[in-house]
């Protein structure tokens, strides 16, 4: 059984995880596959050099980023992180949140900021939107529990 995050650690999460660069880079990598280092401001041409060098930085830090000859690629922590940005894209899109009509990141950005407030403030669960937001939840425990070593996800949250 996966431990549970404290509402200090999902918080932590949400925020480290939520960076619009940091998305954008994971996302760009699972979609497309490696990217040639010289070749980022080229691929992520919504993001500044400062919020790819950003990116870059907080992705090497999490461990996330495979280096190798044929550029940037993912770890399977990068991989595993893809697969819950996408989880919780997807709970996003059939719940219209925040919007009907809201971009890839930004889904991600208020869905985690929503896991958040509702780790601050627990309600009882309400329905079926209630219990999927459950599972993405439950897979960002599991991708913290799994991906961050313990000197990193401490007692008071996960660090980068």
């Amino acid at each position: 059984m996966m431990p549970a995050l404290s509402p200090q650690q999902l918080q932590v999460a949400c925020t480290k995880l939520s960076s619009a660069g940091l998305i954008r880079l994971v996302s760009e990598i699972d979609d497309h596959g490696a990217i040639p280092p010289r070749a980022l401001a080229c691929t992520l041409t919504d993001l500044t050099r400062d919020q790819i060098r950003q990116a870059t930085e907080q992705a090497d830090a999490l461990g996330l980023l495979d280096r190798s000859h044929s550029g940037l690629g993912l770890t399977p922590a990068g991989g595993d992180l893809a697969d819950l940005y996408d989880a919780t894209a997807r709970w996003a899109r059939r719940n219209n949140y925040p919007a009907s009509v809201c971009d890839f990141a930004g889904r991600i950005r208020h869905t985690f900021a929503l896991l958040g407030e509702a780790a601050a403030n627990p309600r009882p669960t309400e329905g079926e939107a209630d219990a999927e937001l459950g599972r993405v939840h439950r897979l960002l425990a599991e991708w913290v529990c799994t991906h961050q070593p313990p000197q990193i996800r401490g007692d008071h949250g996960v660090a980068a």
